[in-house]
């Protein structure tokens, strides 16, 4: 299949990654497009991202303002039809907020703010979003963050283990702190993604890794395949 899915790339104030999401897409097959935070009503899309970045200046917590963005109401609609959503840094963080997502994002551990490659060992690669990784696959993508240590009480961590919504661990040292090393998690239903790494940065052996543009290629996948399948219906 040839045709190229429009994925929308929602930007808040203080997004800046947003480009290079952008960027990226359109170098794996996508049709980006740029949705703003105050747009109540998403466009004509099969995907979406939300990039990384400070969105509302990270003020009260990381993500906290942008879940109430209109454009948020839109994207959890479009979630709960089954569109494939994907959070980068502070999308995770955003979706985290908004509950389409469990836990929450507290700060690093170390009190400081982390920027280097890292190695990921993948999880699950039964979800759309990971459908041209290996379980167990090693990958290196970088991560940049001041506040990337996911957070859930025993009971919930109980929870995710029991639907399996771990996507993604940090393999070796933990660079955040994050409980069980988690780098990764999606909704029980599998179309919702949200991780801390950013595979935007790691679509170009040249940048150091291509390993992120197994991760943006599956979304570019499941995008053109939920596009299929909202045509077969009308």
């Amino acid at each position: 299949m040839t045709e190229r899915p429009r994925i929308g790339v929602v930007v808040f104030p203080g997004s800046n990654d947003d480009r290079d999401a952008a960027w990226a897409l359109g170098a794996l097959g996508a049709e980006p497009v740029v949705v703003w935070h105050a747009d109540e009503q998403l466009p004509d899309v099969a995907g979406i991202v939300l990039p990384g970045g400070f969105s509302y200046g990270d003020y009260l917590r990381c993500g906290a303002i942008a879940r109430l963005s209109p454009a948020m109401r839109a994207v959890a609609e479009f979630a709960a039809e089954g569109g494939p959503v994907l959070g980068i840094c502070n999308g995770f963080q955003i979706l985290c907020e908004a509950r389409l997502l469990p836990g929450v994002l507290r700060p690093n551990a170390s009190r400081r703010f982390v920027c280097r490659d890292v190695a990921l060992r993948v999880e699950r690669t039964d979800i759309p979003l990971m459908s041209r990784c290996l379980t167990g696959q090693r990958l290196v993508i970088p991560i940049k963050h001041g506040e990337g240590c996911w957070f859930v009480d025993e009971a919930a961590l109980e929870r995710v283990a029991e639907l399996d919504q771990v996507v993604l661990r940090y393999d070796g040292k933990n660079p955040n702190g994050s409980v069980g090393g988690v780098a990764g998690v999606c909704n029980p239903e599998g179309n919702v993604l949200g991780l801390m790494p950013h595979p935007e940065h790691a679509v170009d052996p040249l940048l150091g890794s291509g390993d992120g543009a197994l991760i943006l290629a599956s979304l570019v996948d499941a995008a053109r395949e939920h596009h299929g399948s909202l045509a077969a219906t009308l």
